[in-house]
């Protein structure tokens, strides 16, 4: 039984935008390291039923891989209440995925809104 969904150009917006914490495995059927992560990415989904794990096939989903910039596969992004919070690409060990499960459940983004509104009201450069 799949713990996953497929992500499409037609419902990533709305599956973005809905509160809580989406993980995201932009990956393709001939890229022997996504073949790998598969089944780990697959496992932490079944390990965490109030999360959503959604697959992009890079090959189908060229404008998503695009938008995102992704130029190496697979490729983990972590949003939470719709902000991206975490992108890495290459394969990702299991007892690395369950840390960056629990740092971003621990993530207030209350917090990190004020500090973005408060660095967005200072004049001058904006960091990089």
């Amino acid at each position: 039984m799949t713990h996953t969904v497929e992500i499409t150009s037609k419902n990533f917006e709305k599956t973005r935008q809905q509160p809580g914490i989406l993980l995201l495995d932009f990956w393709a059927a001939w890229c022997a390291p996504c073949r790998a992560f598969g089944p780990i990415f697959e496992a932490s989904a079944a390990l965490h039923p109030d999360l959503v794990f959604g697959k992009i096939d890079t090959e189908a989903e060229g404008a998503l891989a695009s938008k995102f910039e992704v130029r190496s596969i697979p490729t983990l992004m972590i949003f939470k209440d719709g902000t991206l919070i975490y992108e890495q690409p290459g394969m990702v060990p299991s007892s690395v995925l369950e840390d960056l499960i629990s740092q971003a459940k621990a993530l207030d983004m209350a917090k990190i809104e004020a500090e973005v509104k408060k660095q967005q009201a200072q004049p001058g450069p904006r960091p990089a």
